[in-house]
């Protein structure tokens, strides 16, 4: 690799890691590709030599904040031989943290137009995510369709995670500890637990 090609790399390294400290410190609305710039030292116009749309931008971010997820995804499975319904609360628990903890990266993950956009293969990213839940689901649910009832219990996470973020969920049921609506998810997703 040249001199300049590294130079181009790691500016392209830098632009993400700025964005992705923006996104935490500010929230999505702060990622504009000149903040970015500003932020990292550049002129207003060298991201677009790297990002030649700010949708190729926030899709380099976005793909960061996945990787973090399927990093703590395979932590989070360890051996992989726990029981799956085991696995599933598990991943549940880490996918809840992960959005709680990273409310701009989770939100901007999550981005219709990102991810309908193809950009860095962002569907690509996520759907094995996807597909781990689904073939764990399939497990516990042979009796169902596995993808439907993992869209469901994803779609209900993500609606935990949103309510519990925008602070609805403390007040409605007084308590600062989103497990117990995990396992109630769990419980209306997968039946309830045995031996509970």
């Amino acid at each position: 690799m040249s001199d300049e090609e590294k130079a181009g790399q790691d500016l392209r390294i830098r632009l993400v890691d700025v964005g992705v400290e923006l996104l935490a410190r500010e929230g999505v609305g702060a990622l504009s590709l000149r903040e970015i710039a500003r932020r990292a030292g550049v002129s207003h116009g060298a991201p677009r030599r790297h990002f030649p749309t700010h949708l190729e931008l926030l899709s380099a971010i976005a793909r960061r904040g996945f990787t973090d997820l399927a990093g703590r995804v395979a932590a989070a499975r360890g051996d992989r031989t726990a029981p799956p319904r085991e696995q599933i609360a598990e991943l549940g628990r880490v996918y809840l943290e992960f959005a709680l903890d990273n409310a701009g990266m989770y939100e901007l993950m999550f981005r219709h137009d990102l991810l309908a956009s193809g950009h860095l293969g962002l569907r690509d990213t996520s759907l094995p995510l996807f597909g781990v839940l689904v073939e764990l689901v399939g497990r516990v649910r042979p009796d169902a369709d596995a993808r439907a009832v993992t869209a469901a219990l994803w779609a209900n996470l993500h609606g935990i995670a949103q309510l519990w973020s925008w602070g609805s969920l403390q007040l409605a049921t007084d308590t600062d500890d989103f497990v117990p609506l995990l396992r109630t998810a769990l419980d209306a997703h997968l039946g309830s637990e045995p031996g509970r």
